[in-house]
């Protein structure tokens, strides 16, 4: 089976390289730019294609992909959002992803960033490299006993509520798919009121789109602090800069923007960055961001390309019914 995949970063070359070793019939290429209606044509000739987050696989790009005789679109990420579904269905192009890679990874860089804020300890670095040991801005808080609400407790929501449970925080969570567990499940209201630290771990959807709005924002308590590691359009962008200037977002973490196809995985520091929103967001100094990192560990990559291998060989072999496979 040829493939080309998309997208690609030298970061994990040799982690799909090593995982080829049990995959001899895949022939992989990699190509750096993304997946739209403009780079469709690099996919002539291929059997199947491997993309990420930020690849386009709309309605057009789909009906170019059936036209060059795609048969499988695998998706080295758990979300999904990217794609048409229904459109790859009707065009017989099957769809596969990786349900789940060390979730504690995302977990983990989620308890980063409220720490990183809490603590300001980036802040603290800058300073003791500059000699100044001042202490004075730099007080925070404890997690410990604080309300921590969790929007999807999904594999990394479990994951986190772990750790936060760990910590002493008191955890809310927002799901309506989960029953009870070592933590408290509320209403998505109840959970904006009164939670001091709200973080969002659910998949993006029509419902789930903008989630976070002017109106979730006048429920949530004065100083909060929003972390999200999950879709960055789960946040209307625009209400969270009001939030963050009338102060009742205290602090704001983010490995995920709603624009960042347009910015992230590429080293832009010699650009003039044309986003006026993202600019405003990271002039607060009360707000972190990085760049779609959260599952950036060994562990997850190396599951990463093996699922995509195994769901690529899968197809490979006439396989009807694929693991892994989004209906």
């Amino acid at each position: 089976m040829k493939v080309v995949l998309f997208s690609s970063q030298n970061y994990e070359k040799p982690f799909f390289s090593q995982a080829l070793d049990e995959h001899p019939n895949i022939d992989l290429h990699y190509v750096t730019e993304s997946l739209n209606e403009q780079t469709v044509a690099l996919c002539q000739g291929f059997d199947a294609i491997c993309v990420f987050v930020n690849d386009t696989l709309n309605e057009a790009v789909l009906s170019k992909l059936a036209e060059f005789g795609i048969q499988v679109v695998a998706l080295r990420c758990a979300g999904f959002n990217n794609v048409d579904i229904k459109m790859a269905n009707k065009l017989g192009i099957k769809v596969v992803r990786v349900p789940a890679y060390s979730p504690e990874a995302v977990a983990e860089h989620c308890i980063a960033l409220m720490l990183t804020l809490s603590r300001k300890t980036h802040k603290a670095y800058n300073r003791v490299r500059e000699d100044n040991f001042d202490l004075n801005g730099l007080l925070g808080f404890n997690l410990h006993n604080k309300t921590v609400g969790v929007i999807g407790a999904g594999k990394i929501g479990q994951a986190l509520i772990s750790i936060l449970n760990g910590f002493g925080a008191n955890v809310l969570v927002y799901d309506p798919n989960v029953g009870e567990g070592s933590y408290t499940l509320a209403s998505l209201d109840m959970l904006l009121k009164q939670s001091d630290i709200v973080t969002l771990h659910c998949p993006l959807t029509d419902s789930t789109h903008h989630m976070i709005d002017d109106n979730a924002f006048a429920k949530m308590k004065k100083g909060v602090m929003l972390i999200n590691t999950s879709r960055g359009a789960l946040i209307d962008s625009a209400a969270c800069i009001r939030a963050l200037k009338s102060r009742t977002l205290g602090y704001l973490g983010l490995d995920v923007y709603e624009q960042e196809s347009e910015l992230f995985f590429k080293n832009r520091s010699e650009e003039i960055i044309q986003d006026d929103i993202f600019s405003r967001l990271i002039s607060f100094p009360n707000v972190l961001v990085t760049g779609h990192q959260g599952f950036f560990t060994q562990e997850a990559l190396e599951q990463i390309a093996a699922i995509t291998l195994f769901n690529l060989n899968e197809v490979a072999q006439g396989n009807t019914q694929l693991t892994n496979q989004v209906l």
